[in-house]
């Protein structure tokens, strides 16, 4: 392969993709990972006879026929025996444990039992199911609106087709739809159905969002990975290896060479300089602009967004492993606490479980892995990491309080626990070196869900962005596309064709 060189900083889902595509095209490539092992926040580990999946928590457009499911497949991965459909999204329980609703595949039944729920708001309810309904055969919906150019290649033509083709979802980009959930559900009269809804993705999402997720659920298009994240990761890797592209891990990139406005290479930590036609960042946005370039290469809207958009907030998370078996239980739970829990300056109202019990892998026979993810502040956890023992601490009375509050819920459950893991946002850092220890990207808002983020950065040359810093939403699909989208844009400043293989 005699094309030009490209170094690619992370070997996140977005930094992989970007190589797999890189060497489909010519590209000789190489990855500089800062972790011992690739997958960046879709990561897994191993505490006694327990896998602790702490990434994906389940993948959208996973059957075949769909336009991410194509991406997929040119990656190498999410092979249909490695998943297993969710037939229910959430289970949401109140405080007092009488009412409790999951959220299923089957809608009928879903509207019926929210109705039951909250009869109060039985018009809204249809309404809001009307329109799941509707999306569920949307080709959006295993879409997302990204198997098209990336918008730096679109033509006015091009873009004008695309609106006609996706006019069917103004109705969501306007109006109470494109709201957030919070503000959507002041209208509703019942506060467990507010909870709900507050529940599926957060109170910042977009109502239209909750809606996909529901209709994504009811169309068959969530899966479960058998084997956690590092079951889709791990093929990706051998893909992108038999491509004929490498990895080097324990890696960490300290600076972007740049001369004459123009990327030019990478320097190490240990100080080595390693020099490419073209530098591609599928790492922490926010360090990359500000700290491996010094903040350069900005523009007036650029800093806008890393000065007051939103990010998602940190997690801290618990794992425990449990003599116990959750048997045709969803594989979220939230419950909604008497008594909040107090973590730093945060007080918690919410219990949200996530059960890893849909595969033999997580755990030995007859035991269950248990989540439970609070968000946190960042400012929080780094004061205690000053302090080891006082970190250590926190994060001792944090699981005890977590096992007490499911005592509550589940008698008996803390005589079975026979491990603890405690994963902060300190954790999140060290691993991938994500700016305070952020999950995800931009918080999906109505504004950064509007907004077009280009790949490359103003004045600098041979230089592009791949990840969910640049296509807010984030998640496996946007990172998957990112990185593609950046292949594609050399690939027509080139004069050749984009090509993909399986």
């Amino acid at each position: 392969m005699s094309g030009k060189s490209m170094i690619i900083i992370g070997a996140g889902i977005a930094g992989l993709a970007t190589g797999c595509y890189a060497q489909m095209n010519g590209y000789r490539s190489v990855i500089f990972e800062h972790h011992s092992k690739a997958g960046g926040l879709a990561a897994a580990w191993r505490r006694k006879d327990y896998l602790i999946d702490g990434g994906i928590h389940f993948l959208i457009g996973h059957r075949n026929g769909s336009a991410i499911n194509r991406v997929y497949r040119e990656l190498g991965t999410a092979e249909p025996d490695t998943l297993t459909d969710m037939t229910s999204y959430m289970r949401v329980v109140d405080e007092t444990g009488d009412k409790c609703i999951d959220l299923t595949s089957d809608l009928d039944r879903l509207e019926r039992d929210l109705i039951a729920a909250a009869p109060e708001d039985a018009k809204e309810i249809q309404l809001l199911l009307k329109q799941v309904r509707w999306m569920t055969n949307a080709p959006f919906l295993t879409d997302l609106g990204m198997s098209g150019v990336p918008p730096e290649l679109r033509t006015r033509f091009g873009s004008l087709k695309e609106m006609w083709e996706m006019r069917g979802l103004l109705k969501f980009l306007i109006g109470k739809y494109a709201e957030s959930t919070r503000e959507f559900a002041r209208r509703l009269r019942s506060p467990f159905l507010r909870m709900v809804l507050e529940s599926i993705f957060g109170p910042e999402a977009p109502v239209w969002f909750v809606i996909m997720i529901l209709a994504s659920v009811a169309a068959g298009q969530l899966g479960l990975l058998k084997c956690g994240c590092q079951g889709f990761i791990e093929p990706i890797v051998r893909r992108y290896e038999a491509l004929g592209g490498r990895i080097i891990y324990r890696s960490t990139v300290t600076r972007v060479i740049v001369e004459n406005d123009s990327a030019v290479g990478v320097t190490l930590a240990d100080g080595t300089e390693h020099r490419a036609d073209i530098v591609v960042s599928a790492a922490d946005g926010y360090s990359t602009i500000f700290q491996l370039l010094g903040g350069k290469y900005v523009d007036d809207r650029t800093v806008n967004r890393y000065e007051r958009w939103r990010r998602y907030d940190p997690i801290v998370m618990v794992s425990l492993g449990v003599d116990r078996q959750f048997v045709s239980t969803p594989p979220f739970i939230v419950f909604c606490m008497k008594d909040p829990m107090v973590i730093g300056d945060r007080s918690c109202r919410f219990l949200p479980l996530r059960l890893l019990n849909y595969s033999d892998e997580f755990a030995p026979t007859c035991k269950t892995v248990i989540q439970v993810m609070f968000e946190t502040d960042w400012d929080h956890w780094k004061k205690l990491r000053e302090d080891q023992t006082g970190y250590d601490g926190e994060k001792a009375r944090l699981a005890r309080e977590t096992i007490a509050r499911l005592e509550e819920v589940y008698p008996g459950i803390s005589a079975q626990v026979d491990m603890v893991d405690v994963a902060t946002p300190f954790t999140t850092w060290r691993y991938t070196l994500n700016d305070r220890g952020s999950p995800m990207g931009w918080l999906m808002t109505r504004e950064s869900l509007m907004t077009q983020i280009p790949r490359t950065l103003p004045g600098l040359n041979c230089f592009y962005m791949a990840g969910q810093w640049v296509l807010p939403g984030g998640g496996v699909p946007a990172c998957a596309f990112t990185g593609r989208n950046v292949i594609q844009i050399l690939c027509r400043r080139e004069g050749k064709p984009f090509v993909t293989s399986m």
